[in-house]
């Protein structure tokens, strides 16, 4: 039988004939261009006559890039065994390091608020002057954390609730509740009223007016004041407890309270002591794996019901980002089935299947390799780096394609390494270039002030690398042991064989076939742009078609930026079937007028005996009441309770003594107070604080507004003051998600047009490039407040995947028109 192969001898003379015709290209060739494009556009080589150029090149750089990677494919090709398992050990050895992987709970509050913000001071601040006790004196407004609780939204399904009827259910619900009991391993059992906190000895109420009715079923709920409705010997505050409501006539400090649709519960369990803070975490944890149970043993037939914990929200998210695993399986899968189809030929002999399955492995390689160092080197893992390895697929086979399509460019006469040094040189730029792009990109979203996007950045430049790394050795090594087994099919198919002639016509080339041995790689999809879509785009019609709408576009886009609301809502951090997505949903519906009740600090010790120092602090207060966001009757404050207090009795306020000296009797007949004033040893007050309620802050533009204003007044006012409430962490976002973004996205922009001027050779396609980044950018940004997507840290990073990948788009597409030496 003869042999199909070259012989040794005349290989080895073919390969260096090669060999001798690269040199010569290295030396006398200005460099090929990165574009794949046909030869009539690659730069002449030296020595011969060129055209005059009609345009301004810079090549400085992408001409010995190009050169570099010509060297590179030879070695390639002349190795692949190496460049082959070189990246499969180097990836074992650093996928050693997803044993790292954290186990622990990942803290919200530290990944997606922002570093360094002024709320985090202020609350530093308030935990090193006041002190709180939950097992005694318990009281919401005055924590400087969030408590552990539980809290239940009743909605009537009639107009109002506000009857014995409904009242009677809301009872049974919260009888039900208090009833629920943990079981441990060890047979002690935690009842409610072990982890509630208490104000003295009690629980304290999840609803004070449903509280009072319980003790009294007589009270008549249709003689109700809002906000504040005064009991016999004692005011209960409503605000924030019943929501929908319908005011009548002012009646004292509030108006009548015709209707309410819904109503609040909230269970605050004890959170300060650590001990006491996991058996509470015990306790909500029962109370969500049997709430549901519970509440259809109660058969309600006048309310529905939602719920929601301070535990919800970590444990909603986390079982969202369980749900993004299975997805990893599908979509290399996907990418698998879309790559096979893609490089699929029915020539047996420029088939690229096999070749499109191995490059996914090689991006797979890539997110172990990448994922596998950071976790190494001690990088934080967040859950939503766990969605990076979707972009790497997507990126990595973007340049697995752009390297098929150069190798099918090439001649079958010619050696492996001659092929692949000339398909290296063909998208050295080309792969170059999005890669430096990208990573640039999102290297930049390090300097944002949110850890989780600091993280994701990090994680995924750097994956982006050793995707660029495996594809130009392990995936290049792919394509030249494939190129072996194309040599081998070519020259069984030209053997002069006639018993298997028909068998080669119909199952090797079927349809008449013959085989591509000169490169040509007509395929469907390049036929299509070439031939209809490109004379489409330039007709005058469809140039003016176009225009409009992208008019249209950029009109609609500007108009939607103005429009985006900024800030995380907890709702997409849940998979769209949560219970805690009815629970907002009816919180924003009802309860969304009266926002949180924020502290009004002293920060320094003032002589408030002074009459002088008591009128400036009064003016301040004033002003916090002026303000549009705050209820003027709704305002607490030690000082003003004590002054009278003080007159009451007959004392001076103005003497220092005096003024002393009468506090401790005045928290025993006032006890609510008592952490609102911090004393030192050596009698004097270093620090009080009182409390302001806010109003209509249901929106995050009103939230911000309300937030920079309040700390407006506070830092213009002559007596040192700071604002503060535990929501003002979540709060902070909505004042530095603007500013990180914009900063991003102009850093990203500036890296991308150095980048284009300096590897892009045409400084006028470098300025196009950097205009569609801005207009994609634009674009993105505008219809999300279409979409009704908030602007925060995770939709930041979104944007700044959007400048890597639109570079990646308008780069190849404005560099091949420009380079282009026909008519346009």
């Amino acid at each position: 039988m003869i042999s199909s192969k070259v012989a040794p001898g005349e290989e080895a003379e073919r390969e260096a004939t090669s060999e001798g015709q690269l040199e010569a290209v290295s030396s006398g060739e200005a460099g090929p261009s990165w574009a794949a494009g046909p030869p009539s556009e690659r730069l002449p080589p030296l020595g011969q006559e060129s055209p005059p150029p009609r345009r301004c090149h810079t090549d400085c750089i992408e001409a010995p890039l190009s050169r570099c990677f010509q060297n590179l494919g030879t070695a390639v090709g002349a190795h692949p065994w190496l460049f082959l398992l070189g990246p499969v050990l180097l990836t074992v050895a650093l996928g050693t390091g997803l044993i790292f992987l954290p186990k622990e709970k990942e803290n919200l509050e530290e990944q997606y608020t922002p570093i360094g913000s002024p709320a985090k001071a202020e609350r530093r601040f308030v935990q090193g002057h006041f002190s709180t006790n939950d097992t005694y004196r318990f009281s919401a407004s005055r924590t400087s954390s969030e408590a552990n609780f539980a809290s239940i939204l009743v909605v009537s399904l009639t107009n109002s609730l506000l009857n014995p009827q409904t009242f009677t259910e809301v009872s049974k619900l919260d009888r039900a509740v208090q009833a629920l009991k943990v079981v441990q391993e060890n047979g002690t059992q935690i009842l409610y009223k072990e982890v509630c906190a208490k104000y003295k000895t009690l629980c304290v109420p999840p609803n004070p007016l449903l509280y009072a009715w319980q003790h009294n079923s007589s009270l008549d709920l249709s003689a109700l004041t809002f906000p504040i409705h005064n009991m016999t010997n004692h005011f209960i505050y409503l605000a924030g407890f019943f929501g929908g409501n319908v005011l009548g006539q002012t009646m004292g400090r509030g108006q009548q309270l015709v209707e309410s649709r819904a109503m609040r519960l909230l269970y605050y369990l004890k959170t300060e002591n650590p001990e006491d803070s996991e058996r509470s975490k015990a306790w909500l944890t029962n109370f969500l794996d049997h709430f549901n149970s519970m509440k259809n043993n109660l058969t309600l037939k006048e309310t529905e019901v939602v719920y929601f914990t301070s535990l919800s929200r970590q444990l909603e998210f986390e079982a969202t980002s369980k749900t993004v695993i299975p997805l990893f399986h599908l979509a290399y899968i996907l990418i698998i089935l879309f790559a096979v189809v893609s490089c699929f030929r029915l020539d047996c002999v420029r088939n690229k299947m096999w070749v499109a399955v191995f490059g996914v492995f090689c991006v797979a390689m890539s997110v172990v390799s990448g994922f596998g160092l950071m976790l190494h080197i001690g990088v934080p893992f967040v859950i939503i780096v766990a969605n990076s390895p979707f972009l790497i697929l997507g990126v990595g086979v973007d340049d697995m394609f752009i390297m098929i399509s150069a190798w099918q460019k090439t001649s079958l006469t010619d050696s492996i390494r001659e092929r692949l040094s000339n398909s290296y040189s063909k998208v050295a730029v080309s792969i170059t270039i999005t890669t430096i792009t990208n990573v640039l990109a999102f290297y930049t979203g390090i300097t944002s002030s949110f850890r989780s996007v600091q993280y994701f950045c990090i994680y995924t430049g750097t994956t982006l690398l050793f995707c660029y790394f495996f594809s130009i050795t392990c995936f290049g090594a792919i394509m030249a042991l494939d190129g072996k087994r194309e040599v081998a099919c070519f020259n069984w198919l030209e053997k002069p064989d006639q018993n298997h002639a028909s068998l080669k016509k119909s199952c090797c080339l079927p349809f008449g076939l013959s085989p591509d041995e000169h490169g040509e790689d007509k395929h469907p999809m390049n036929l299509f742009f070439r031939d209809y879509f490109g004379p489409f785009l330039t007709n005058s019609k469809a140039k003016i078609f176009v225009v409009l709408i992208y008019i249209f576009y950029i009109v609609s886009s500007i108009y939607g930026c103005f429009q985006v609301q900024e800030g995380l809502d907890l709702r997409n951090l849940a998979s769209d079937d949560s219970y805690i997505t009815p629970y907002f949903n009816i919180e924003e519906d009802y309860f969304s007028d009266y926002g949180p009740r924020v502290m009004v600090i002293v920060t320094e010790s003032v002589n408030y005996w002074d009459g002088n120092i008591r009128q400036k602090l009064d003016k301040c207060m004033i002003k916090f009441e002026e303000n549009e966001y705050v209820d003027k009757n709704l305002t607490e404050f030690w000082l003003e309770a004590y002054i009278q207090y003080m007159n009451n009795s007959g004392n001076d306020p103005n003497d220092k003594n005096t003024f002393m000296n009468n506090i401790s009797d005045f928290l025993k007949m006032s006890p609510i107070f008592t952490y609102d004033i911090n004393i030192s040893s050596s009698n004097e007050i270093t620090s009080s604080r009182g409390f302001i309620q806010t109003i209509g802050v249901s929106t995050s533009t009103n939230k911000k507004r309300m937030l920079l204003q309040l700390r407006g007044i506070a830092e213009n006012c002559e007596v040192p003051l700071m604002v503060y409430n535990q929501a003002f962490i979540y709060f902070d976002q909505y004042a530095a998600i603007i500013e990180n973004t914009v900063r991003n996205v102009m850093v990203a922009s500036t890296a991308m047009l150095i980048v284009s001027l300096l590897l892009i050779p045409h400084p006028v396609c470098s300025l196009w490039v950097t205009f569609a980044i801005a207009s994609v950018i634009v674009g993105v940004t505008g219809f999300m407040a279409f979409w009704n997507v908030n602007l925060d840290s995770i939709s930041m990073i979104n944007l700044v995947i959007c400048i890597g990948f639109s570079f990646d788009f308008s780069a190849h597409i404005s560099y091949a028109f420009v380079s282009s030496t026909e008519t346009s």
